[in-house]
């Protein structure tokens, strides 16, 4: 009986030194972006990780993170892990197979990947347009009617960049084509974009900002469509967007809503201390990308930006419809399509009320 007595002394021992030894961890598990303590509860997460483009078009995101929104909300005791996106594919495959939990995002390959997978929402907007058409110096390319038998660069084959292009082409009655009677479209990241323009190796480009102003300021280029202008609806249609996989929308709600907060903050933030905000943004360019950008560049940048966390499901839907045309979506009419389940804005909706 004694030596019965002794073992469950020992083993309620261990148990709660374990215990204690889990919960001190926890406390000291750091946030990757640092801060005060936010005064709010933990999360039942520990690590949330969030996904992001090296680009000046997701500028409220990379506010949120220098000014410790995303911490704000969900507590210091949850670490953030930033994985830098050059595309959207990229980040919509690292979504959909579990690499990542929620991020920003263009809507053209978000929506390719939702219609294949089926596993992540739409739960905010965070910008709609900045990109521009520029045409390369000595090129003759005055306007949009100029680009038959030219060669048209986009950051990647399925982007919301190569949408717009499309549409643009469109407009003007002018095919796709790989030989001189329509637009030839090659994909090009952007920096590898700017040095085909510098050493004229392609004609145009329909790019994100701030590559197309920093084109302008080179005199390699000219801006001869500019952001708003660029269809669907003349500039503003949604370029990026807060997207969140299913289960995190399910397990953590409680997360998505503050990031969806922490976005929100960091449009309001730009928007009333614009100064202040473009340092914090080329502290985030230097971070993920390693190389900072003149903040002359990055005003200009953002000049061309309509930031909102509105979402425009009309706008998402015709960017798809040209994708259906681009063969980008298959297996999908274009009288069929339906992205209702696509958006999930119940939480956005819930964060503008409170405001």
């Amino acid at each position: 009986m004694k030596k019965r007595w002794t073992f469950s002394v020992a083993l309620l021992l261990i148990t709660a030194l374990v215990l204690a030894a889990c919960g001190s961890k926890q406390e000291q598990t750091p946030a990757a972006s640092g801060g005060a303590s936010s005064g709010k509860p933990a999360s039942s997460l520990s690590t949330v990780r969030l996904g992001i483009f090296k680009n000046v078009t997701h500028a409220p995101g990379y506010v949120a993170i220098e000014n410790k929104y995303f911490q704000k909300y969900w507590g210091d005791n949850v670490k953030i892990e930033i994985t830098a996106f050059d595309n959207g594919s990229d980040f919509s495959t690292a979504l959909a197979t579990d690499q990542i939990d929620l991020g920003f995002v263009g809507p053209g390959p978000s929506t390719n990947q939702f219609l294949k997978s089926k596993n992540f929402r739409v739960v905010s907007g965070s910008n709609n347009g900045g990109a521009v058409l520029v045409a390369a110096k000595d090129s003759g390319i005055t306007n949009v009617k100029d680009l038959v038998g030219k060669t048209v660069a986009i950051p990647t084959k399925g982007s919301t960049n190569e949408i717009s292009l499309r549409l643009l082409l469109q407009q003007n009655n002018i095919k796709v084509t790989t030989d001189k009677s329509g637009a030839n479209i090659i994909a090009r990241a952007p920096a590898d974009t700017l040095i085909a323009m510098r050493q004229k190796e392609i004609d145009a480009t329909l790019i994100p900002e701030p590559w197309g102003t920093q084109m302008e300021q080179e005199g390699i280029g000219k801006i001869i469509v500019d952001w708003d202008k660029v269809p669907p609806n003349n500039g503003n249609y949604p370029l990026t967007i807060l997207v969140a996989s299913d289960k995190l929308l399910k397990d953590h709600r409680d997360i998505v809503k503050g990031a969806i907060q922490a976005n929100i903050d960091g449009i309001d933030f730009i928007k009333k201390n614009p100064d202040k905000a473009y340092e914090l943004i080329n502290n985030q360019l230097k971070a993920l990308s390693g190389k900072g950008m003149d903040i002359p560049l990055i005003k200009a940048a953002i000049s061309h930006l309509n930031l909102t966390s509105d979402v425009s499901k009309e706008a998402i839907e015709e960017m798809a419809r040209v994708s259906i045309d681009a063969g980008y979506i298959k297996d999908v009419k274009k009288e069929e399509l339906d992205l209702s389940k696509f958006l999930d804005l119940s939480l956005l909706d819930e964060v503008k009320k409170s405001k």
